[in-house]
């Protein structure tokens, strides 16, 4: 069955009887909300407050979505994949934020932004290698990608202070990060068309069910666990602050599961990398702060990509295509066209 025929809710709102256009508008609005109220949380609790408890505040954040998750009215009772499925799921994403951490001790602000503004494209290039998935995306596409990167590089640098600044460890490592970015979006839109019953919620209870032990072990190695609780304990209204972001959080998450299980995990990555530009543009209308060349160059890049993006790809059935299907049904596979863009093979195992 077509993962688009399945009912698809966002807090209570229908999105499976909408146009794709609202659709689009609603799980996108979710999601600038809560990383924009999570952007505010991280600055005052990071810079005003000096506290950079990154794991510890990811284990916080953890409990928070269980607890919200089992007010929806959440059970294991719903749960409709096995759970090795997020336990490799949730691997993945620790592997990615433990190497993004780990990065930081080795490259400057611009170098990590320049890196994670690419993401789009290495997470369009692994979906033709993520069993369940093999997706493939027209020219054009990569080409939009190619756009909205460099237009967000050019934007997000444009004043910065300091040259990019790369090292070998560091290069290395934001490197690995990003194909586990690329890997963890491709295997949740896996998810989501292999076992289309497969709901938001079930996905990020369970991933984060998982994971949680999977963050003990860098927070008591590093000892990060004994000096935030400390921290925490002589400040305790930090807790506070990290349930309100935990909050505003869940909103988002929920929100780019719903994207991906709607769009796929490349829109996704564009809507994310997008998100980097808006919210430096809002800030430079509330400030009042100058735009150079430079601004406007990258803005003008993005805008470029976007509309790429939006064009509508029109496919002519030919002797391609009736092989395909003809090699699709001989393999025992049913194609599936997902309105995301490109078609891609039902197969019905996870390796």
């Amino acid at each position: 069955m077509k993962n688009q025929d399945q009912a698809r809710f966002l807090f209570g709102i229908s999105l499976s009887d909408r146009p794709r256009w609202q659709q689009f508008l609603i799980c996108s609005s979710g999601f600038f909300f809560g990383y924009l109220v999570n952007g505010i949380c991280e600055e005052y609790v990071y810079n005003r407050l000096q506290f950079s408890y990154g794991w510890y505040f990811t284990f916080v954040q953890g409990f928070v979505y269980i607890a919200l998750i089992y007010l929806q009215g959440f059970t294991t009772k719903q749960i409709v994949n096995p759970w090795k499925t997020y336990v490799k799921l949730s691997a993945v994403l620790m592997g990615s934020q433990g190497l993004t951490k780990g990065s930081l001790a080795w490259l400057n602000y611009p170098a990590q932004i320049m890196f994670k503004s690419t993401k789009v494209l290495p997470v369009m290039l692994m979906g033709a290698f993520v069993p369940g998935l093999r997706r493939r995306y027209p020219i054009h596409e990569y080409i939009s990608a190619m756009f909205l990167v460099i237009g967000l590089i050019l934007f997000t640098l444009a004043d910065a202070q300091t040259s990019p600044n790369f090292s070998i460890a560091g290069v290395i490592m934001i490197s690995g990060s990003l194909v586990m970015d690329a890997f963890l979006g491709n295997l949740q839109e896996a998810i989501f068309t292999v076992n289309p019953d497969t709901s938001q919620t079930e996905m990020l209870f369970c991933s984060t069910v998982v994971g949680l032990p999977f963050l003990l072990p860098p927070m008591i190695l590093t000892g990060e666990l004994f000096k935030a609780w400390n921290s925490c304990y002589e400040h305790p209204y930090v807790y506070g602050v990290l349930v309100f972001e935990a909050m505003a959080t869940y909103v988002g998450q929920v929100s780019v599961l719903s994207l991906i299980a709607l769009f796929g995990a490349a829109t996704t990555a564009m809507i994310t990398t997008a998100r980097k530009a808006v919210t430096l543009l809002l800030s430079y209308m509330i400030f009042t702060k100058p735009l150079t060349d430079q601004h406007g160059t990258g803005l003008l890049l993005i805008a470029m990509g976007i509309m790429m993006k939006m064009l509508p790809e029109h496919k002519a059935p030919g002797r391609s295509a009736v092989a395909k299907h003809g090699r699709s049904l001989k393999a025992g596979k049913s194609p599936v066209t997902n309105e995301k863009g490109s078609e891609v093979e039902e197969e019905r195992s996870l390796v």
